[in-house]
């Protein structure tokens, strides 16, 4: 059965032909699915009923639907479960900002990176989302709160350069703005050039958390494929393809990435390719032991990358105390939440 929700609107088009359809009736319903949002035919009232019953037979609209959705008392963020047709459960998070709305969505069920410190990566990789279903993260989320999503980033569950093609497509996809979307990357190499080459206007962040490969290989195994210098590279012709500024993610885990050694070869990195640094104090994950730096050794760090002339923020972690922070996004629904 094919999805239409994950079809753009030429292969809508070619697919209605193959039915012995006119072709106006694909825009009719492309725009039943990604403007009004609806999750069966029967809906779509200006299609005739035998194009309709014949769809039934041979295509799907992808659907979400919300499982439970959890309301920060810190900040108002929210988190939500979402279960797909399938039964498997993803989460997404909504921030709300002064510039407006941001959904960060999950690309994949689980994941198979294994980054020591993310929860995502617990249970391994059950199955990628589809590009109709990471669009319908978004259209789920934006009819429930009756309000557009006017960001997104691609930083819950998943890897999203694992999953290139659909990550790709629903770029292409999706009504929002390409410069309002962020791609987080654990540095899948290959996968960086190849997105840079199809000169996407999006902001690419790169989950380094480390600034050498003897400790980046301690704490994420994709290090042991990819060197830093490797990466570095593929970061510089990512800016020269696109024009468009890297970010460097970087989690701060006591004793381990935080002393003032990493802070300098962090901040080299970083001015080699003109990006800018966004801390993240690593988030607490019940699997793990690591643990935040005292405040004092985040300023500290954050200082010396700046007398170091490098741009920098501490993330301002939203939503942790239903654990809709960064790592803390996991696959499976725990009861105790």
């Amino acid at each position: 059965m094919i999805d239409l929700k994950s079809l753009n609107l030429k292969e809508l088009t070619d697919y209605i032909a193959s039915l012995n359809e006119k072709s106006f009736r694909a825009r009719q319903i492309y725009e039943w699915i990604h403007s009004k949002h609806v999750s069966s035919f029967d809906e779509m009232s200006n299609i005739s009923k035998s194009l309709r019953d014949l769809l039934k037979e041979n295509a799907v609209i992808s659907g979400v639907k919300i499982f439970r959705e959890f309301i920060s008392g810190e900040d108002g963020t929210r988190k939500y479960l979402l279960e797909f047709d399938d039964g498997n459960i993803i989460e997404s998070v909504l921030m709300r900002y002064e510039y407006g709305l941001s959904l960060c969505i999950s690309s994949q069920v689980g994941c198979r990176m294994g980054c020591r410190f993310c929860a995502s990566t617990i249970d391994g990789l059950v199955r990628n989302l589809t590009a109709g279903e990471m669009l319908d993260e978004i259209f789920c989320i934006q009819n429930h709160i009756g309000e557009r999503i006017s960001h997104v980033v691609i930083m819950g569950s998943g890897e999203p350069l694992d999953n290139f093609d659909n990550l790709v497509r629903f770029i292409e996809m999706t009504d929002i703005s390409h410069r309002n979307i962020t791609v987080s990357t654990c540095g899948i190499v290959p996968r960086i050039y190849e997105l840079a080459d199809r000169h996407m206007q999006v902001t690419l962040a790169l989950s380094l958390h480390a600034p050498t490969d003897d400790l980046r290989k301690t704490i994420m195994p994709v290090a042991n494929l990819y060197s830093i210098s490797e990466l570095m590279d593929a970061c510089r012709y990512y800016f020269d393809k696109t024009g468009r500024r890297m970010t460097f993610e970087y989690s701060l885990i006591a004793d381990i990435n935080d002393t003032e050694e990493c802070a300098i070869k962090l901040a080299g990195l970083a001015k080699h390719v003109g990006a800018h640094v966004n801390l993240i104090p690593v988030n607490p994950v019940e699997e793990r032991n690591y643990r935040q730096p005292y405040i004092e050794s985040i300023n500290r760090f954050k200082s010396k990358l700046e007398r170091c002339g490098i741009n920098v923020t501490i993330r301002r972690e939203m939503g942790r105390d239903i654990s809709g922070a960064c790592g803390q996004l996991r696959r499976h629904y725990k009861e105790k939440e």
